[in-house]
């Protein structure tokens, strides 16, 4: 029997809570950089990636159709080139991160907050696809009339 290793679209989606919480227990695999999906309401969201020594202007984010990329290209300061490093345990390299979103989930906003990228999202339904409720009337379905017509 063939497995198959859904992690990597676990890990990368957002809004697709019905299929996944069936796929529960699945472990992301590590990756640079480091990031979180939460459900912050019923349909808002929050991905939050570590990306300590990144400024805002270094850091670029894309929604583009159900893709959203995220991108940061860290340059170096004269003060950063002058010294020596004897260890360096912050990595500062350039990534991308693309997270494939649900229909009708869309970027609310962004903010850097102590070196976490906070990127809020929101699941927004169009009326024709939410659910609404028939009222049931009691005796109030008209019936069917016969109509009775002579050839002529």
């Amino acid at each position: 029997m063939r497995t198959f290793d859904l992690a990597p679209l676990y890990r990368s989606t957002v809004g697709f809570d019905r299929l996944f919480s069936m796929l529960d227990g699945f472990e992301a695999a590590p990756g640079y950089p480091p990031y979180n999906i939460e459900r912050t309401g019923e349909n808002d969201y929050r991905i939050s990636v570590a990306v300590a020594g990144f400024a805002d202007n270094e850091l670029l984010i894309e929604a583009k159709e159900n893709t959203l990329t995220i991108k940061g290209d860290k340059q170096p300061t004269e003060e950063e080139k002058s010294g020596e490093v004897l260890y360096q345990g912050i990595a500062a390299r350039a990534f991308e991160r693309v997270f494939q979103l649900a229909d009708h989930v869309s970027v609310k906003g962004a903010a850097l907050e102590n070196g976490l990228l906070h990127v809020e999202l929101v699941r927004e339904l169009p009326e024709a696809k939410k659910p609404r409720q028939i009222p049931i009337g009691a005796g109030k379905v008209s019936k069917p009339r016969v109509v009775e017509a002579k050839a002529a």
